[in-house]
């Protein structure tokens, strides 16, 4: 969107672009190990911004490091902001010389905020008459809206005039300083009235117009936050000053002196060729500039402009850094490619040269387009095919539009393309080929190719990055922006699936999908060659996992609807007399999925005290507040069931039957391996991970998994693995000592904490030393335990004091893990799988505790992630050769459930307890629980 203004000055608020753009960017490191991401950002963003305003005075604001005269007129201004993120400081001084170099004024103002500077640029325009627009995702510039100053959001394509203001608000742009008064501001920590939300600022200014005619008549208002007003009229002055926006800030140079300069290609070119921005730096070498410009010098943030003091640490981020890259070896450069040369292959004679160079070559990438992301039900609308970086072709076969041109059959193109897929000399490179896999397997094609899959290459390498789909690896890697399904297939109701896509627009598409996956795949071979640790877990652990998936996804899960139609008539009952007993308990009918409705029954009819507040000031009906509010009073206590069953019916007795496929009466599932962070598979549509087993309604969902007639079902579970794994890695006697000779660990546990004989052991006694046990695996803290167990926290912190006593190997292996994770910035499991740790050096010191006890819970989960994984690789080869009518159907966490005819159960027993037990060498013995049964819920 562009907005016409005339004349227009464009004042950009740089701090808004730095931190908007740190957070939407994937993770992005130049070869040197450089943090770019933020960069890339703010310059894509300059870049479109000249484009739309070509003839436009554009100046670009930063805020300046340092207090400013707010924190002079409140010292907690502020002050509750984390420090600016590690790896975003070094990406200032790249952005400042960035924009020196396209010749845009920019300013950087002490004692000031880049709001003050860009309020008094306005108002300087504003009195001679010139329209100005502020690009900013701020809203407290709203309060500088006027007939000639509107505001532009470049993220969210949005423009607010006047009227567009008043829509987003509910008040004039001239009350917003009230507004934000009252409301207050978390991240600034300006407290406003507490309780007093958006809803009650716009009630009160519309009423009263101004923050002082409210403050005059705070008596009229009435109930608790008529009082909590009248409480806070003194500090209501400060809060109304430091919400304002300075328009009269003393500066060097007038706007009409701040004209841009001619853009310095050279200085251009270096910076990009620096930073690694290959695409933007040969736009410019094919226009025939050359680099001139001296190196940048990295770790500062002085660029050269108007003041040296340019650091924006008053817009310190309050954002998750766990999606950061970590810091890396250095590795390959990726393949550049100046041109493209895609084509599009419609007949057999035409395609046979290129299956012929395919069957020769040492890897090509293969990809498919389909009708559908559900891979049961998808129909194969074209294949394409890349054996050079570069140079690709699209075979369409699918395509059914009026007016769509000749292609190959598709059961031409199957018979084309079989023989190739099922050769297990090939090499395969694809992007999530398992998806693919599945989709041919509906046309009767049994991959036999060695994969090599670009996206779980890039989930080995780095588990902790945020995306591993195509186009944020390729822009992420490559510095290439991909075209989008949307740009191509349009986007909401209206899009189109890729059947009825112009064969013309999706060919390019389709063939760079492949292009872009050979150069991935290629380039993370490279970099797995550097890190054979990495690479053993990507070539005996993932890659040859996928095939496993595959074949599970497709087998499927059969589920009895019938079940879970009469369980969740029977939760709808039982929804039905909560309902009442809440009615009854609140004295008045009121919804009780409303929060709102909700947190006034609790907090101002019953009188409950707050235990915790939202971060906008209200009292909280957060599940975790519900549960200890519900140790003392009713009503919370009859809400968590109520949201608990409300969850199980909504989530499975009621979806579940919508999930299974008519054809197969089964449930397919797909399994997702690279999510999360530390190894372990996910599930989706539906999720198997999460069907709950703590309550009785959770564990009678498993009975509507079923087996076929003749059939029953075998649940092998690994026991205490992540307890094993602990005892290995810690190698502490005691807990060596206690799995080797078959003991109940917790129950030694608890003789050693609560100095009683094994047989004295009660069972509350062995609830807490389980409670310790677990907790301390995740990192639970004395308080998190008192908590659990509902003693004090002297109590707690003595029963753990007790148990590094008994276990001080324990206690050694977690402090040696911080100090190893602190010194690489990682840790790894047992057979190499790496996490990534960004804020184990974090100077907040929550985040640095939080990445320690990642440190700590890592390695074991991980591990046990791992020892899974190769058991069901291990498994499903046993499989196939045992001769047994037997499959594995699902995995859960540590459990794996197979389906197997009822007279081949015993060897199936033997056979996976072998193959599962044996998929490790711990110091103490890895043991698998085996249930069998007609259902789930019998054989768990």
């Amino acid at each position: 969107m562009t907005v016409k203004v005339s004349t227009p000055v464009v004042l950009v608020d740089g701090s808004s672009y730095l931190f908007r753009a740190y957070h939407a960017m994937p993770p992005l490191n130049n070869s040197k190990g450089m943090p770019t991401g933020a960069v890339k950002g703010v310059v894509n963003m300059m870049r479109s911004l000249a484009k739309d305003y070509a003839n436009a005075n554009i100046v670009v604001v930063f805020d300046a490091k340092g207090p400013t005269f707010r924190n002079k007129m409140y010292a907690e201004y502020k002050a509750h902001r984390p420090p600016m993120p590690d790896d975003m400081r070094p990406q200032i001084e790249p952005i400042h010389q960035i924009i020196n170099a396209m010749g845009l004024p920019l300013l950087i103002i002490p004692g000031v905020e880049a709001d003050d500077v860009i309020g008094t640029l306005a108002t300087q325009a504003t009195a001679q008459g010139i329209d100005t627009l502020i690009s900013t995702g701020d809203k407290d510039m709203a309060q500088l809206v006027s007939p000639h100053v509107g505001l532009v959001n470049t993220m969210t394509n949005t423009y607010l005039d006047e009227e567009g203001v008043f829509t987003k608000f509910g008040v004039r742009p001239d009350q917003i300083i009230d507004y934000l008064a009252i409301v207050g501001d978390t991240a600034d920590n300006i407290p406003g009235v507490p309780g007093a939300g958006p809803k009650t600022a716009v009630k009160w200014l519309a009423a009263y117009d101004t923050l002082e005619s409210l403050m005059e008549k705070a008596d009229e208002i009435g109930g608790k936050i008529g009082e909590k007003l009248r409480n806070a009229l003194d500090f209501l002055p400060l809060s109304q000053a430091l919400t304002t926006i300075k328009l009269d800030v003393e500066l060097e140079q007038s706007l009409d002196q701040m004209a841009p300069k001619p853009v310095d290609q050279a200085a251009l070119l270096a910076l990009y060729e620096d930073l690694e921005f290959r695409s933007w730096a040969n736009v410019l070498i094919q226009d025939g500039v050359t680099a001139s410009s001296p190196p940048i010098t990295h770790g500062h943030s002085n660029a050269a402009t108007n003041n040296p003091s340019n650091n924006p640490s008053n817009h310190s981020s309050h954002a998750s850094l766990n999606d950061n890259e970590a810091p890396q070896k250095v590795i390959p450069t990726p393949q550049v490619v100046a041109h493209k040369n895609y084509s599009t292959v419609t007949t057999l004679a035409d395609l046979a040269p290129w299956l012929k160079a395919c069957k020769e070559a040492t890897i090509f990438a293969f990809d498919t387009e389909t009708t559908s992301l559900n891979y049961m039900e998808a129909q194969l609308v074209g294949v394409s095919l890349c054996i050079e970086a570069g140079t690709a072709i699209y075979i369409p076969c699918g395509h059914d539009y009026v007016g769509a041109p000749e292609q190959i059959s598709r059961p031409d193109l199957i018979v084309a393309i079989k023989p190739l897929l099922e050769d297990a000399t090939q090499v395969i490179c694809g992007q999530n080929l398992k998806y693919d896999i599945n989709v041919l397997a509906n046309y009767n094609i049994q991959w036999q190719a060695k994969i090599i899959d670009s996206m779980v290459q890039s989930y080995v390498l780095n588990s902790t990055a945020s995306r591993h789909n195509m186009d944020a690896l390729a822009q992420h890697y490559l510095d290439y922006q991909t075209v989008k399904y949307i740009d191509i297939a349009g986007k909401g109701v209206k899009q189109l699936t890729f059947n009825q896509v112009d064969i013309e627009l999706a060919s390019p598409y389709a063939a760079e999908d492949a292009d872009i996956t050979l150069r991935l795949a290629q380039h993370f071979s490279a970099c797995l060659v550097l890190e054979p640790n990495l690479g053993k877990v990507y070539d005996t652990i993932e890659r040859p996992l996928v095939p496993v998936l595959s074949r599970m996804e497709r087998i499927g899960a059969l589920v009895d609807a019938k079940v879970l139609g009469e369980q969740s008539q029977v939760i709808g009952k039982r929804l039905i007399e909560l309902e009442r007993d809440a009615y009854e308990l609140a004295g008045e009918v009121f919804n009780l999925s409303s929060t709102q409705q909700l947190g006034a029954i609790l907090y101002e009819k019953l009188g409950i005290p707050v235990t915790k507040k939202t971060p906008k000031g209200k009292p909280s009906t957060a599940e975790a507040v519900l549960q200890e509010l519900a140790q003392d009073y009713e009503l919370p206590k009859l809400l968590l069931q109520y949201r608990s069953l409300s969850k199980l019916k909504s989530t499975y007795t009621d979806k579940l039957p919508l999930e299974i496929n008519p054809a197969t009466g089964r449930i397919h599932t797909s399994y997702h391996q690279a999510v999360a962070a530390t190894g372990r598979l996910s599930s989706s549509d539906p999720n198997l991970q999460n069907i709950p087993i703590r309550s009785t309604e959770g564990r009678q969902i498993r009975q509507a998994f079923v087996v076929p007639k003749g059939q029953v079902m075998v649940a092998a579970d690994y026991s205490q693995i992540e307890l094993r794994i602990m005892a290995h890695l810690s190698k502490d006697e005691g807990l060596l000592n206690a799995f080797a000779t078959g003991q109940d660990v917790h129950k030694a546990t608890a003789a050693e904490v609560f100095g009683v004989t094994v047989e004295q052991v009660s069972s509350d006694q062995r609830r807490s030393a389980k409670a310790i046990n677990f907790g301390l695996i995740y990192g639970m803290s004395a308080f998190g335990l008192a908590k659990q167990l509902g003693i004090s926290r002297a109590q707690s912190q003595d029963y753990i004091g007790r148990y590094f006593t008994r276990y001080p190997g324990v206690q050694e292996y977690m402090d040696h893990t911080k100090a190893i994770a602190a010194e690489q910035g990682y840790v790894e499991t047992i057979y190499g799988r790496r996490l990534y740790l960004p804020d184990i050096k974090a100077s907040n010191a929550i985040a640095r505790q939080a990445a320690e006890r990642t440190a700590i819970n890592a390695p074991m989960q991980g591990t046990a992630a791992d020892i899974i994984k190769r058991a069901m690789v291990s498994v499903d080869a046993w499989l196939a050769s045992s001769g047994l009518n037997a499959r594995m159907t699902m995995q859960v966490h540590d459990e794996l459930i197979f389906e197997v005819d009822a007279s081949q159960v015993d060897k199936l027993v033997v056979g996976i307890k072998s193959a599962m037990e044996g998929a490790a060498e711990l110091l103490v013995p890895l043991i698998v629980d085996v249930g069998v049964g007609d259902n789930w819920d019998q054989a768990h």
